[in-house]
């Protein structure tokens, strides 16, 4: 008898979960990694920029001392989102993202349960301008959830970006 072998969605979903383990953020875990000809590009997780303190070197979250919900005013946040890392570090590399895939993993820190790991809008804005081409997100329930990125902005131009339903936050 054959081992069940995984879907390559769930693999690569697997691998971004593993990235997620280096993030430095109290609230949230997340992961994620850029593949593009089935092979990984770029990874990325939430995180400070490079030689800055994060927030376990401060000790604290600044947005919970400062008392902000959960998916508002991220530009005071220390850290850079773990798809903007992504992407960042592949432009650093020099590669292309063109026609890539990028898979995203998340879990609350305290419980370790995963959630609905969908790009906020300012990282959705660079997927799009990436070129990339399916985003697979965890979910709260356990499973995955598919988006095409085309069809972000397709939406986009037929309502507008706030009439976005999935969305992080």
């Amino acid at each position: 008898m054959k081992p069940k072998r995984i879907s390559k969605d769930d693999y690569y979903l697997g691998i971004a979960k593993e990235v997620a383990r280096r993030s430095t953020c109290f609230r949230r875990s997340i992961g994620a990694i850029i593949v593009r000809d089935d092979q990984i590009i770029s990874t990325g997780y939430v995180g400070a920029p490079r030689k800055t303190k994060d927030s376990f070197e401060h000790g604290f979250c600044l947005r919970d001392r400062m008392g902000i919900p959960h998916g508002e005013r991220y530009e005071l946040c220390r850290s850079v989102h773990a798809e903007q890392n992504a992407i960042i570090n592949a432009a650093r590399a020099g590669v292309s993202l063109l026609g890539g895939n990028m898979y995203i993993y998340g879990l609350i820190c305290e419980s370790g349960l995963p959630i609905n790991a969908f790009p906020c809008f300012i990282c959705k804005k660079m997927i799009i301008n990436a070129g990339l081409n399916r985003i697979v997100c965890s979910t709260a329930s356990g499973g995955k959830k598919i988006f095409r990125v085309k069809r972000w902005a397709e939406d986009w131009t037929r309502g507008d970006i706030i009439d976005d339903k999935h969305q992080y936050g």
